[in-house]
């Protein structure tokens, strides 16, 4: 088993604003060595958001070099090997869009989400976003958010899932899972994210949702309210989240209508979202909203700490 975990940390809300990029390599089932790279963001600007998530500041980076110089000593480490990071969706698409504005050479990789597969491997955990793995598995985490430490998390998790799945490759992960690697390709410039290939997958319907009386909470946000869930939640099923709407006195629903009171965004699948990073759920709150509608739009920790 033979992988490379990769962790990007982004200056501000522009996927391509680099700022640190961490890689831990694995060999044979093990952690050989885990590197990182600060990088100045093109004009080294930073969002004071992200300064806060990440504690990297445009002190840190004004002498570092740009993603271009980097790259050169990237490539050569991860051409033609398979990738990992822990919501592959937002670092292979960051590493997309720095490509891209820097309009450099692709490299030829295969990747695959260690998000994805510990969801799906190592059940009952408590939520499946990096830290709470950590937390609950006993994985070292010295500082989240530094891409170094990030990215050797990410491959420790990939090892586990590994172990717990009682698979010995990425070949049978996508047998056993039917996990289907991402493809990026250097000769037309492309990239199209890993997924999970499902049988008979039964689309949710939140009109079969019946909520139990006796758990209604009148003083809830969510009472008798209208609540919309889009992307991947990943403290639970999107099922068991409406099923907590319905027995607190409200109303799932399945899409975006004028009853619409809030709308939960999860994580997005870029894949299907495309650049804009929009659900269609999404764009219909927004064009409802800009004529007046009072919909809030809310994201998953917030919605946990509401119910």
């Amino acid at each position: 088993m033979n992988f490379i975990a990769l962790d990007f940390e982004t200056a501000n809300a522009e996927r391509s604003s680099v700022c640190e990029i961490g890689l831990s390599f694995v060999e044979n089932g093990e952690i050989v060595n885990t590197r990182s790279w600060l990088i100045k963001p093109q004009g080294n600007q930073y969002d004071y958001f992200n300064i806060l998530i990440h504690g990297i500041t445009p002190e840190d980076t004004e002498n570092s070099p740009e993603f271009d110089e980097v790259w050169k000593e990237i490539l050569p480490l991860i051409d033609e090997k398979i990738l990992v990071a822990h919501n592959a969706a937002f670092d292979m698409y960051v590493l997309k869009d720095v490509l891209d504005l820097y309009e450099l050479e692709y490299p030829n990789l295969k990747t695959f989400c260690t998000y994805r597969m510990s969801k799906n491997i190592i059940t009952g955990l408590s939520s499946y976003n990096l830290h709470s793995i950590c937390y609950d598995l006993k994985i070292p985490l010295e500082r989240h958010h530094r891409a170094e430490f990030d990215a050797k998390a990410s491959a420790v998790i990939c090892i586990k899932c590994f172990e717990e799945g009682l698979i010995n490759d990425f070949e049978e992960l996508t047998e056993k899972y039917r996990m289907i690697p991402g493809i990026m390709n250097r000769d037309d410039k492309s990239y199209t994210g890993p997924y999970m290939k499902r049988k008979d997958r039964e689309k949710l319907d939140a009109r079969l949702i019946t909520g139990d009386s006796s758990k209604h909470k009148p003083d809830s946000i969510f009472y008798e309210q209208y609540v919309v869930f889009t992307g991947t939640l990943s403290s639970m099923e999107r099922n068991k989240a409406m099923q907590i709407i319905a027995d607190i006195g409200g109303i799932p629903e399945n899409g975006i209508t004028q009853k619409t009171n809030f709308l939960v965004i999860g994580q997005q699948n870029f894949k299907v979202v495309g650049e804009s990073g929009l659900s269609g759920k999404q764009k219909k709150a927004y064009e409802l909203m800009q004529k007046g509608q009072n919909i809030e739009i809310m994201s998953e920790e917030d919605f946990l700490k509401n119910i």
